[in-house]
């Protein structure tokens, strides 16, 4: 456990520098070998610029999360070089009241190094957009991901396979989000597109279905909906930074391993 999980503060859960120091005595300590976050929430992007990626290169290991644990994937994927995992956290995901055994199968990968393939076994997939991508695959919280543009974390989508999910957000601020990352070129030159859970009750559910085909039904990459990654159970994990191939025909997306 970090020092300071479980303490309580006023504006955030704990000060940037407690957050900070945890995250570093857990990389720098040679007898942890994987990080597991306990749960989301709000202002890991005002860590960001503290941490030590050299550091962090220097002692590889699992890092695992997602929500606004996207902000610190992402950074630390593009300035330490490591693969990261986005996938269910400890307090939010794996508590008795609502695990599932499939979540707890994302762990499994972290101990055979075997490629993941994610198909309609798995949860209804919808193509989009039809066709054959491959790449790294990046992404994570589209609020996060949009959040990061103009900054030194801004996600790099160039020949990537780019994932996006989202918790209870209308129709209107998914359109939105999508329409701030089309137009700083997120989406210029992805291969792929691999949208995960958009959580949000049924009459929402409908319009974010007609905001996704007005974006994407007329793609030049593959795109595929339904994947039970996110703010979901089963909440499957994946990991960011390696090699992906997406397909429609059959729907399916075939990931690296993200360990040796």
């Amino acid at each position: 456990m970090g020092r300071h999980v479980l303490d309580v503060e006023d504006r955030l859960a704990v000060d940037d520098e407690k957050r900070l120091a945890d995250l570093h005595e857990a990389f720098f300590d040679p007898t942890i070998h994987g990080i597991f976050c306990a749960t989301g929430g709000f202002g890991t992007a005002r860590i960001a610029p503290m941490i030590d990626y050299a550091r962090i290169n220097r002692n590889p290991k699992i890092f695992w999360g997602y929500s606004d644990i996207t902000y610190l994937l992402n950074a630390i994927q593009k300035y330490s070089d490591l693969v990261t995992f986005h996938g269910p956290m400890v307090a939010t995901d794996l508590n008795d009241e609502v695990r599932s055994a499939e979540t707890e199968s994302s762990f499994s990968s972290l101990f055979t190094g075997e490629p993941m393939t994610y198909n309609s076994y798995k949860s209804p997939l919808i193509p989009i957009a039809h066709g054959t991508g491959e790449g790294r695959l990046v992404g994570g919280n589209l609020e996060l991901l949009t959040k990061g543009l103009g900054t030194p974390f801004q996600i790099n989508t160039k020949g990537a396979i780019l994932l996006i999910e989202e918790v209870a957000a209308p129709s209107f601020l998914i359109n939105a989000m999508l329409t701030h990352l089309k137009q700083a070129g997120v989406l210029d030159e992805v291969k792929g597109v691999v949208i995960g859970e958009l959580q949000a009750d049924a009459e929402e559910s409908k319009k974010i279905e007609l905001v996704l085909e007005d974006f994407f039904a007329c793609a030049s990459y593959p795109v595929v909906r339904g994947f039970h990654i996110g703010h979901c159970q089963p909440n499957y994990g994946v990991p960011l930074g390696t090699n992906a191939k997406l397909t429609t025909a059959p729907p399916q997306l075939l990931i690296e391993s993200g360990v040796k």
